[in-house]
């Protein structure tokens, strides 16, 4: 496994040597000329002390928290199938050997390859206690199924837990244990606060060392490893390995800031590329598992998809922010509330949405049932509306295992490097295109093209150029002609795509 390696500051001054270095400055500074002089003597103090107090607040955090950090063991019962015994010809010459064999080894005997006692598939993993009661938090994947969960404290003592409630979209499970004392915990902060290069510790289990302590900063926020639809890590170069996930990413003041879920490595070892689920959204979370077992979020009916340059351009945003809304469903709380397609929504219930994967984070940490002001981008200009929003339905949904066959079609003409024709049955059969998707189907698209970088293939519908439909090649370049004459740089085409009929926007130059 790949350790983490510990970089010297690149000023090449040990702590030892800081004093001697920043004394021999201080004659040569008393010569030079006004505050700059003075800003230097000042700094290289500032500097020291900050260096000096890191480590020793590190130390004393990690022991007022440890207790509160609890290592996680989750088992599985699997049957183990049984091995089929081989069949001989009757009258082989190794009939009698194989007989011989496996009626010595057969059931019952020694290494019986026959039906053989349920096995347990276990996964280690850390969590930790937020109240006095015996609440414990930790990742969903570490007890994915287990039908046998136990928590194991600093000192050795063992429980047995019980699942309360989990999330897979965020990982997050909440789990009970009984004790007949009260049990140390810690408390949440404000990730909110938290900024980039400063102090956290990750404590857990690593690779089955319990109560392993590491250390580092924040290396970023808000970062979409796309894991899932609510992505919004903090990312640390603090040591996280296997079986840290589930266990707490402390700040100095000893409150948790994060859950430690994930990392990026070649090896499976920390290489300081380590993912935290911030507290701002896993406590919302956690309380909705401890009061219903479940989660309740908010609905909004939309779907939604990144704002790029050249889309802004195509819709005179101006700058790249903001969810294009591509679909509205027609039973939706958007959908009632007058939001169209093309819309951009960029302020919801009071904060701006610079990004797509804002918004659904946003929405599902809104009460069910509150109406909420939302801003988007419609013609040109800012639009106001009220929404009141629906509980999302987070039933899991069966995925198609059709697939498209790629043929071509020599009936085609070329626009934009495409070649498009229009929907007909047998296309339709063909490319497995879904009933009520009309347009002009997609038979091939040249490599070098635009349209190719933006990930349109063969088997496409599109839809709608600038909505408005279209039906043939003609169409669309009756289309692009209108929008170059009145000034467009750039076209959005609604292109539908595999068997479900998923709809996104694609903007593409017109030549």
């Amino acid at each position: 496994m790949m350790s983490m390696e510990t970089i010297p500051a690149k000023t090449g001054f040990t702590t030892d040597l800081a004093g001697q270095a920043v004394a021999g400055l201080v004659p040569r500074l008393r010569r030079a000329a006004g505050a700059a002089a003075l800003a230097v003597v000042v700094l290289l103090p500032n500097v020291a002390a900050v260096q000096a107090r890191g480590p020793e607040a590190i130390a004393d955090t990690a022991e007022r928290v440890m207790d509160a950090v609890v290592n996680i063991k989750a088992n599985q019962r699997q049957a183990q199938r049984s091995v089929p015994m081989p069949q001989m010809p009757p009258g082989s010459p190794f009939e009698d050997l194989f007989n011989d064999f496996f009626n010595r080894r057969g059931p019952g005997g020694p290494g019986a390859p026959g039906p053989q006692p349920n096995q347990r598939a276990s996964s280690l993993g850390s969590g930790f206690v937020i109240d006095a009661g015996g609440t414990v938090v930790t990742n969903n994947h570490v007890i994915a199924e287990a039908n046998e969960i136990t928590v194991v404290f600093n000192d050795g003592t063992e429980l047995k837990a019980e699942v309360v409630g989990k999330d897979a979209k965020t990982d997050i499970a909440v789990l009970k244990v009984k004790s007949d004392k009260p049990l140390k915990f810690v408390k949440f902060g404000d990730s909110e606060k938290l900024r980039i290069g400063e102090w956290v510790i990750a404590i857990g289990n690593p690779f089955g060392f319990g109560g392993s302590v590491s250390a580092g900063i924040v290396s970023a926020k808000q970062r979409n490893i796309r894991s899932g639809p609510y992505d919004s890590f903090i990312q640390t170069d603090a040591a996280i390995n296997k079986g840290n996930s589930g266990g707490p990413l402390f700040n100095l003041e000893g409150d948790v800031v994060g859950i430690n879920t994930a990392i990026i490595s070649p090896s499976g070892g920390s290489i300081g590329i380590g993912f935290s689920v911030p507290a701002s959204i896993a406590v919302p979370v956690i309380d909705q598992l401890k009061e219903f077992g479940e989660t309740r979020r908010g609905w909004l009916g939309v779907a939604i998809q990144d704002v790029d340059d050249d889309t802004a351009d195509a819709l005179k945003l101006g700058r790249a922010r903001g969810a294009m809304v591509i679909n509205v469903d027609d039973k939706g709380p958007a959908k009632s509330a007058g939001l169209e397609r093309e819309d951009v929504i960029i302020r919801f219930d009071g904060k701006d949405i610079r990004r797509s994967n804002d918004l659904p984070r946003i929405v599902a940490q809104t009460p069910i049932g509150k109406e909420v002001d939302v801003t988007v981008w419609r013609g040109g200009k800012e639009v106001a509306k009220r929404v009141t929003l629906g509980r999302l339905d987070e039933t899991p949904q069966k995925a198609s295992v059709q697939t498209r066959e790629p043929q071509n079609n020599t009936s085609s003409a070329p626009v934009l490097g495409l070649d498009v024709t229009p929907v007909t049955a047998d296309l339709r059969r063909r490319y497995n295109i879904k009933d009520g998707v009309d347009g002009v189907v997609v038979t091939r698209v040249d490599p070098n093209s635009v349209a190719a970088e933006r990930r349109i293939s063969v088997g496409d519908v599109i839809v709608e150029v600038q909505r408005e439909a279209v039906r043939s090649a003609a169409d669309i370049r009756k289309r692009l002609d209108t929008l170059k004459a009145q000034g467009q740089r750039r076209a959005l085409f609604y292109v539908a795509t595999g068997p479900e009929g998923t709809l996104r926007y694609v903007t593409l130059p017109i030549n």
